[in-house]
């Protein structure tokens, strides 16, 4: 089966879910994506007993000749990243920037510490032989937050501006810093760094990271000056186009991180190009173009999350492990985030229950799945890979549609704190 064909039957299967969910269900679109993926991939599972029934097996090898990781990390992670800084506003970013800086680096490093640590004693308990490097390889996949699924449920619950920029910063830039953590212990692992002494493990990091994001600053500025000069939004969404397909690829080039200078360059466009270089015109046509783009691919992502159960390990043993694990992942969300609130709550004010909010929003996608698909075969891999999927399916499925009531709930606690408090006269 060709690759237009794979392309053909995923677009067919997403456009298909999404009416049944708009029509009947009308849950959140990509969690009502992924649910509806994840109950034909169990019934299929199901029927795959009865020996005259054949379409499950048609589908895994249709779903074994997709490359989940090559699809998602080199493919749709820098569309999907670019939809989402163009629309972040730099101003708020920047009024934010400290805390969001540590939480996507210092918050990403301790929860990358913290889940390997928990994990690693959980496997010793269960009598589960692993290596301790595996274990902070799950902390790393598992660590960095999808934007996508969240970013709209946190707008229709009315959101405080100020937690929707701290979650949408921290996930953007931890995507790309997670990848780097992941890919530095995944070398150290599998022996392909050319030293595995703290100083070369260091330097990859900064190289990776600082290269990065001074690549995407120098990739937007090109961008940015490249729009200014002319007025045709048809070559200024050619030229957007441009800056995330090549400007992705070069970046995996030189060897710095692609998400983050991808990330970098979105911002920039996203507030210097669009409003000191692009017309009324051109800012609705690009906005209108990279809303279609994100949408699309959210959704055949979504599907394909969701399909993916029927090639993954379905041994009860491995599946309970991952269950086991899913509040030893919360726990050390909530002690990275939480300390860094706490600590900045020095200097400044957050809404009410953003420690609580931004650990329950902080839902695992399709990255640290991809991730944990790109790990060597083994049966370390089979059983990160399950672990992983049982995580993220309950992050999406459970968190995502239980974190607009916590937002609501904090958001009420606050409104009638402030009417409550005297007033000085």
């Amino acid at each position: 089966m060709g690759i237009y064909d794979i392309i053909a039957i995923l677009v067919t299967v997403a456009a298909l879910f999404s009416y049944i969910n708009h029509r009947y269900i009308k849950l959140p679109r990509t969690i009502g994506l992924m649910a509806l993926s994840l109950v034909v991939s169990f019934v299929l599972i199901s029927l795959g007993s009865v020996d005259f029934f054949t379409l499950d097996e048609q589908l895994v090898r249709l779903l074994s000749g997709v490359d989940f990781y090559d699809t998602l990390m080199h493919g749709m992670l820098g569309f999907l990243l670019f939809a989402g800084a163009l629309h972040v506003n730099l101003d708020d970013l920047r009024e934010q920037g400290v805390v969001i800086g540590i939480m996507a680096t210092f918050g990403v490093l301790v929860s990358t510490l913290l889940v390997g640590l928990l994990s690693w004693t959980l496997f010793i308990l269960l009598n589960i032989e692993i290596p301790f490097i595996y274990c902070l390889l799950f902390g790393a996949l598992i660590s960095p937050t999808d934007p996508i699924a969240v970013l709209g449920i946190l707008k229709k619950a009315g959101a405080p501006k100020k937690l929707k920029t701290l979650i949408t910063g921290e996930s953007l830039f931890n995507d790309g810093i997670g990848v780097v953590v992941f890919i530095t212990i995944l070398s150290v692992a599998t022996g392909s760094s050319h030293s595995s002494d703290h100083f070369s493990v260091v330097k990859l990091l900064v190289v990776e990271a600082g290269g990065g994001i001074l690549y995407g600053i120098g990739l937007g500025y090109l961008s940015y000056t490249l729009i200014k000069k002319i007025d045709n939004y048809h070559v200024e969404v050619l030229i957007t186009l441009a800056t995330v397909m090549g400007g992705y690829r070069f970046a995996e080039t030189i060897h710095v991180s692609a998400p983050l200078a991808i990330v970098v360059a979105g911002l920039m466009i996203g507030n210097h190009g669009r409003y000191f270089g692009m017309s009324d015109l051109t800012r609705e046509r690009l906005d209108n173009f990279w809303e279609l783009i994100d949408e699309i691919l959210n959704a055949v992502l979504f599907v394909l999350i969701g399909l993916e159960i029927l090639v993954i390990s379905h041994k009860m043993d491995m599946i309970m492990v991952g269950i086991m694990m899913i509040p030893w992942v919360l726990v050390a969300r909530f002690i990275s985030i939480g300390s860094i609130i706490g600590l900045a709550r020095r200097f400044t004010i957050f809404p009410k229950g953003a420690i609580r909010i931004l650990c329950w929003a902080g839902l695992r996608g399709g990255i640290s799945v991809a991730l944990a698909l790109s790990l060597p075969q083994g049966p370390e891999r089979d059983l990160i890979v399950t672990i992983t999927y049982c995580i993220m399916a309950f992050s999406i499925l459970i968190q995502g549609l239980s974190v607009s009531t916590l937002v609501v709930k904090f958001s009420k606690q606050e409104v009638e704190s402030n009417s409550a408090a005297p007033k000085n006269l």
